[in-house]
């Protein structure tokens, strides 16, 4: 092999070790971002905890505000449309007046990224469903900035009580229609009463393995 030759050919190896190491390097990015989205170290939703039986609580969550969106489709369809529109949201595709603590640079657009918390939640209302993230405690109505996207609304969700049950594995139809009958007959056997549809509450990013999964079925109880 020629002088010329030998030193195109170790050129064109340090371009591919390189190359290699990039893509490592995104994934890993991407990878941590997602993580960070629907992660175990992310804020929760503050609440007391009533009574414990089992698998079930009986909880009184704290005022809250949620993101939230009403898609159409079968459920897993929804939380995943709906999941991209409040992301959106949350990822800078919204408008801010003044600065307030940030989880990424602001955007060009005098926009910034708001912090997400754990869990993603959704709810049935006839044929479409109501997806939502709960906005960090720290913020006020007035403080967070205003979608850009007129399919996110921000809600101002009063104190209430739910029943909870939680489980882990995947949440797919079988496991939640089984779980949510266990949970609405521990709420019959307590003379408790439903007040609305049950809510399906999402911990994991979808990689995660089934039984370090956390998913909940909570069921508003009324006063």
């Amino acid at each position: 092999m020629s002088a010329s030759n030998l030193s195109l050919s170790r050129k064109l190896t340090k371009m591919r070790k390189k190359l290699v190491l990039l893509t490592g390097a995104s994934l890993a990015g991407l990878a941590a971002i997602s993580w960070s989205i629907l992660g175990s170290d992310v804020e929760t939703p503050d609440y007391e905890l009533i009574s414990k039986t089992g698998n079930i609580e009986v909880r009184s969550y704290a005022p809250m505000i949620v993101a939230e969106t009403t898609v159409e489709g079968d459920r897993e369809e929804a939380i995943q449309r709906g999941f991209r529109i409040i992301a959106d949201y949350i990822f800078g595709s919204n408008r801010s007046s003044e600065k307030v603590a940030m989880t990424a640079p602001v955007t060009q657009q005098s926009s910034h990224s708001i912090a997400m918390t754990a869990p993603v939640t959704q709810q049935a209302e006839g044929n479409l469903w109501k997806v939502r993230f709960v906005m960090p405690s720290k913020y006020r109505m007035e403080s967070l900035p205003q979608p850009v996207n007129s399919q996110v609304v921000l809600v101002q969700v009063p104190e209430k009580r739910f029943a909870a049950i939680r489980f882990s594995g995947l949440a797919g139809k079988t496991s939640l229609k089984n779980h949510e009958a266990e949970l609405r007959q521990f709420i019959s056997e307590n003379g408790l009463e439903s007040a609305n549809s049950p809510e399906y509450a999402f911990y994991n990013p979808p990689w995660t393995l089934p039984f370090m999964r956390r998913n909940e079925i909570l069921v508003e109880l009324a006063s």
